[in-house]
């Protein structure tokens, strides 16, 4: 079979449906936020099993509307820890501190790349509000008790957790979705994610007051789309009911565009999910063979993973580098990225913010320095898959690695990792 030329990160998933909606949706000239956008925000919210969602013009703003809802609530106050892993995109740290909270970024699960439940717990300390996990590349954190992690005697807000589950739509615990757990969480509808609109976000809740004030933050702070707008205007008559502005609010709303796309990008998203799933099991199974020195992405027991994408990890012992075999793959056509911001603790941009680095980084550190993710996704076919295991044999051959174990693999625990100090402070 002849190998593509070029496998890349992702491929569009819309087609003729969404353009056709966009251009009628042009030529109604209702282009600003609608009833396109609400009838998404409902069908999203549905899928989720929430009652509300709350559409924004990109996952990052999502974010940052729901922390900022929180601070408006009283449910996180001005200097709050709100602890998130050092692994993770660079928009669910900043979002904290632009909420005038105080991002701790504690160390990741080395099998799965998520928050690390102990060493969250081991963050913990008086100042500590909430907690904000990531389900990072689709993977599902397996305990949807994460709000034992801050259900401390210590802590001020027991048991708030928002989860960032932007890179993880439809992926599953225990038969549910995520984004059913908790207080709030977050979506992304970027052009990259497993549907798009795209550009987009979505915040889904069960608690009216919450999304209340998402909606308020998301368009000014307005009143106009709070339930309790009308009490809330007696309050101020000498204010036109019409410009009346509740909370300090940004301007983050979607277009009609964006939820004309979604309403036909969600049906598609099952089967999306699932081509996503063959491919990644089937380079599971291809690749096996090289586990002596490749960590590979597993799904957990109880869970159903979604594979945003598919990640390498190289393990201590490899007669290779990272650099190399990343190099090996784009010189073939396959486009390569390193695991999200990497670690964020060592991003130049983290010196503008406070935070606190609690304890040391070492798994979040070895990934940043020897993970790195190729696309999984639609666009992937059959030669697409094939070409990709092709590669890897080739480049295997080329340092003499092969299933006989020729190089003794060494444990994670060999490997010395640059580190920070534990809990240390920027201010």
């Amino acid at each position: 079979m002849l190998a593509p030329s070029r496998i890349p990160l992702n491929v569009p998933t819309f087609g003729q449906e969404e353009t056709d909606e966009a251009m009628e949706t042009l030529r109604s000239g209702m282009v600003t936020m609608g009833r396109k956008v609400r009838a998404f925000e409902e069908a999203w919210a549905k899928y989720c099993g929430r009652k509300y969602g709350i559409m924004t013009n990109s996952g990052s703003s999502a974010n940052l509307v729901a922390l900022t809802a929180l601070r408006c609530l009283g449910k996180l106050q001005e200097g709050d820890e709100v602890i998130t892993p050092a692994l993770t995109w660079a928009t669910t740290v900043f979002p904290i501190a632009q909420a005038g909270c105080v991002p701790v970024l504690a160390d990741v699960d080395l099998e799965t790349y998520n928050l690390s439940l102990s060493a969250a717990t081991k963050a913990l300390t008086k100042k500590t509000g909430a907690v904000m996990p990531v389900h990072l590349l689709g993977n599902p954190i397996v305990s949807t008790d994460a709000p034992r992690i801050v259900s401390h005697r210590d802590t001020r807000s027991p048991g708030l957790v928002l989860w960032d589950c932007c890179e993880a739509h439809g992926a599953q615990v225990r038969g549910r979705n995520v984004g059913s757990f908790g207080l709030a969480a977050t979506f992304s509808f970027f052009f990259s994610h497993h549907i798009s609109t795209v550009e987009g976000g979505m915040v889904v809740t069960d608690d009216l007051e919450f999304a209340d004030t998402c909606r308020s933050l998301r368009a000014f702070g307005w009143v106009r789309d709070m339930s309790d707008r009308e009490a809330f205007a007696k309050q101020h008559p000498d204010i036109d009911a019409r410009f009346l502005f509740r909370y300090p609010g940004f301007n983050v709303r979607p277009m009609e565009v964006q939820g004309a796309f979604g309403l036909h990008q969600l049906p598609k998203l099952e089967g999306l999910i699932e081509h996503r799933r063959q491919v990644a099991f089937y380079w599971n199974s291809e690749l096996e063979t090289f586990s002596d020195y490749l960590q590979l992405p597993k799904e957990q027991p109880g869970t159903r993973h979604v594979f945003f994408a598919y990640p390498f990890l190289l393990k201590p012992g490899c007669p290779f580098t990272r650099n190399e075999f990343r190099e090996y793959l784009e010189a073939r056509g396959v486009e390569t990225r390193q695991i999200e911001a990497g670690n964020m603790a060592i991003q130049p941009a983290m010196k503008y913010i406070r935070h606190r680095i609690a304890g040391p980084l070492t798994n979040a550190q070895y990934i940043h320095d020897n993970g790195f993710f190729i696309g999984c996704h639609q666009g992937v076919g059959e030669a697409e898959r094939e070409a990709v295991v092709q590669y890897c044999r080739e480049f295997f051959e080329r340092h003499h690695v092969g299933s006989s174990r020729s190089v003794q693999a060494q444990s994670y625990s060999s490997y010395k990792v640059r580190g920070t100090p534990e809990d240390s402070h920027v201010v």
